[in-house]
């Protein structure tokens, strides 16, 4: 019923007060790698104070790269979240000597905690409950840690096309939420189209899952590149959202940016405060300082921002 009051609403209403918006996209992270990180002087003078930055570790990625990278952004003051992709890491002592050196070299104690994008794993992981099963991160005393959601499927886990195994894992992501210290929330793939995020938001609520939704969102970028990296992510469906504009002569060589998603969210989370949506993930496809200063340009005011 929400979401029919959202797309049923009056013309009028559809527009989102500015307040919402910017509400929206406060507290908002963003996410690197160690070579795009490099090219970055001075984070301080781009992201907010105490902003989250994800790390992405690629698979071939060194280890030591990836621990000087989350050292050098806590030092800068920022919340550091590593990727742990479980199909990379070749056993559990691996995994140990990994979620260690974050935590006793970097200061990091919290983690994106995922599968991994490999086809057959490096060893006898191969998803992030197993990485979870295992208590490292207990022992090493994180205190968050995400984990990734799918508003629109995910076809590597459910080949039959349905959600059945991604809402299974969520359930049991939320049971093991409940017996544990540490906070977790549900970070997702970039879409483009708000309907199917907010039914998928909608759908989980019923099923029990109480964890938060950092929505994932792509930042400013070419069209082409845009559809490039959507194709390689296995965006869904809304990914017909990008296929119309570049139908469109006019709009094809404009840079896209992420405006008419936000504020149809931004809308439905003033209409509906007690969404699990609860704030932004950028994926600067475009580049870093392109997607960080789109973003800061949207913030309530100057100063420092809430970390969630």
């Amino acid at each position: 019923m929400a979401l029919l009051n959202l797309f049923r609403g009056k013309q009028e209403d559809k527009a989102p007060k500015p307040a919402s918006l910017k509400s929206l996209v406060e507290g908002y992270s963003i996410e690197v790698m160690p070579r795009t990180a490099a090219k970055i002087d001075d984070f301080t003078t781009l992201l907010p104070k105490n902003t989250r930055v994800y790390i992405a570790h690629i698979d071939g990625t060194p280890i030591d790269d990836m621990v000087r990278t989350a050292k050098r952004l806590r030092e800068n003051g920022f919340e550091v979240m590593p990727h742990i992709p479980a199909r990379s890491i070749e056993s559990r002592a691996m995994l140990e000597d990994w979620v260690s050196r974050y935590h006793n070299e970097a200061g990091v104690d919290q983690a994106l905690v995922l599968g991994g994008g490999l086809s057959r794993p490096a060893g006898a992981l191969d998803s992030s409950l197993q990485l979870i099963e295992t208590g490292v991160f207990d022992r090493h005393g994180f205190k968050r840690l995400h984990v990734a959601g799918h508003p629109e499927g995910n076809r590597d886990i459910d080949l039959d096309g349905t959600t059945k195994l991604v809402d299974e894992a969520l359930k049991f992501k939320q049971i093991y939420s409940e017996s544990t210290d540490a906070k977790l929330a549900i970070v997702t793939q970039f879409a483009f189209d708000s309907r199917p995020v907010i039914l998928w938001a909608e759908r989980i609520a019923t099923t029990g899952v109480r964890m938060p939704i950092h929505l994932g969102v792509a930042g400013p970028t070419k069209l082409q590149t845009l559809i490039k990296f959507a194709l390689t992510c296995g965006v869904g469906p809304s990914i017909s959202v990008i296929q119309k504009r570049a139908m469109d002569i006019s709009k094809l060589l404009v840079p896209y940016e992420p405006t008419e998603f936000l504020t149809e969210i931004a809308d439905y989370k003033a209409r509906n405060p007690q969404s699990l949506i609860e704030q932004i993930h950028v994926f600067p496809l475009g580049g870093i300082r392109a997607s960080a200063e789109w973003m800061n340009e949207r913030q309530p005011a100057p100063g420092v921002i809430r970390a969630i």
